[in-house]
């Protein structure tokens, strides 16, 4: 029975997204996620059953308001209806009923060791991105955004929900049951979004097709790394949250969720390097891949996403290890060695890829950072089916490797920048933000 979307839904869907996304930072959801109890885990459960409707919302008008019909193209119109149905299934989960008593337990901070816990530090602005940049809401009329501005009362409000609750005591088993129930929405979800980023580019094909294109405009371009700018936002949360659930089964004390309080950056760059290369064989069909020298503090930690740097990392060294070969030629017995050298500063940590791939000229740079440009000859068609996940690539893929990196980069405070030698090589300059306080980049 294939799912409708009803005319109520939409309607919905609609007074959701006048109201504003509330952004989190990587510490809050540290601070939050330290000591989770049922109590805690429910006010978190709350939050972003709360939260996550308004960010789908966004997401579904704004799919549906896409200029030049892309907003037609079915497989946008299939990306839509799975923003509109998880929409749904949050916003129809029925919530516990509460005691009054066990709702003013859940208003109040904890009370640790007889004095009132702080409330989570504040986030800072994006140091990487401009005010407004990823905004969402670009499709407002003025009176819709005054009511918006209004909703900031409910923003602070939502605030305190990422806050601890008061653990002095039990609590009911509603509780649990809820927050179990609402954690294995989150998962459906959370697999049901996998194909999104192939999808909506399957989307792009179809468009460009139709409208015999070969690049897409700005406003298409503005479009994506805003989609998917909230996308890396919503699994974010989505992600943290089921990982705090199952947290309290399984425990890794340098892990809070996915967010690992001591990423050992040298052995995350060193397996990226070892994926990258592998790819790069079995690709070429090469006995031994470009090699690369790492230059690292061995003890080099900071709070980061793992699974994030690990992609940011495989995406650059994958393009640099392509150029290198291509370059020099597959049957080359020994090709330059590309470096990676990562260094340690006060605000950020910085990786710099350096390669001998022959560089790009200077008038190809801004195309690096669009979707659909690739170097390789032709794009391969994208069948949905072959990148359930985010991370699997193959070795060149349909120009998203860069664009989307930046992206990962930029959501907690960070950049990837790219400087070239034409007729020589590339540098690629990753910065992670390790003040970890800025805001994800939504407002």
């Amino acid at each position: 029975m294939s799912w409708k979307k009803s005319a109520q839904l939409m309607d919905s869907i609609k007074h959701y997204s006048n109201f504003p996304a509330t952004g989190v930072s990587l510490r809050q959801m540290v601070q939050f996620g330290q000591n989770v109890s049922t109590g805690t885990l429910f006010r978190a459960s709350q939050f972003l059953s709360e939260e996550l409707p308004i960010r789908l919302a966004h997401r579904v008008q704004e799919l549906g308001e896409l200029p030049d019909g892309l907003n037609d193209m079915p497989s946008i119109k299939r990306v839509q209806d799975w923003y509109a149905q998880s929409f749904e299934e949050i916003v129809q989960l029925p919530k516990p009923s509460l005691t009054a008593e066990v709702k003013e337990r859940l208003s109040k901070p904890s009370n640790r060791h007889g004095k009132q816990s702080r409330i989570l530090s504040e986030t800072t602005a994006n140091p990487s991105v401009k005010p407004g940049q990823y905004q969402s809401t670009g499709y407002k009329s003025d009176a819709q955004k005054e009511n918006a501005n209004g909703g900031d009362r409910r923003v602070t409000a939502a605030k305190r929900y990422y806050s601890m609750a008061d653990d002095n005591g039990e609590w009911p088993p509603e509780l649990n049951e809820f927050n179990q129930s609402f954690s294995k929405v989150l998962e459906k979800i959370k697999r049901r979004h996998d194909p999104v980023v192939t999808t909506v580019a399957q989307g792009i094909l179809e468009y460009k097709r139709k409208r015999q294109r070969m690049q897409i405009d700005n406003s298409i371009q503005a479009f994506l790394d805003r989609f998917y700018m909230s996308r890396i936002g919503i699994r974010m949360l989505i992600g943290q949250h089921i990982a705090l659930t199952d947290q309290r089964t399984q425990s890794d004390e340098n892990y809070v969720g996915i967010i690992c309080t001591k990423t050992n950056v040298h052995d995350l760059a060193q397996e990226a390097i070892e994926n990258a290369r592998f790819v790069c064989e079995d690709h070429y069909g090469l006995f031994d891949a470009p090699k690369v020298r790492l230059v690292c503090n061995p003890n080099l930690n900071f709070m980061y996403v793992p699974g994030h740097l690990s992609h940011m990392l495989f995406e650059t060294l994958k393009n640099s290890l392509r150029a290198v070969v291509e370059r020099h030629g597959a049957e080359k017995e020994d090709f330059p060695v590309t470096q990676v050298i990562i260094s340690e500063g006060r605000e950020d940590i910085t990786l710099k890829i350096s390669d001998e791939g022959g560089g790009i000229p200077r008038s190809s740079i801004p195309l690096v950072w669009t979707y659909m440009y690739t170097t390789v000859d032709q794009t391969p068609s994208l069948d949905p089916d072959f990148n359930k996940s985010d991370f699997k690539a193959p070795m060149a893929g349909f120009g998203y490797g860069l664009p989307i990196s930046r992206l990962y980069a930029r959501y907690f405070g960070g950049d990837l920048k790219l400087i070239s030698m034409e007729g020589y090589g590339t540098d690629v300059y990753l910065h992670l933000n390790r003040l970890s306080s800025s805001s994800e980049p939504l407002q």
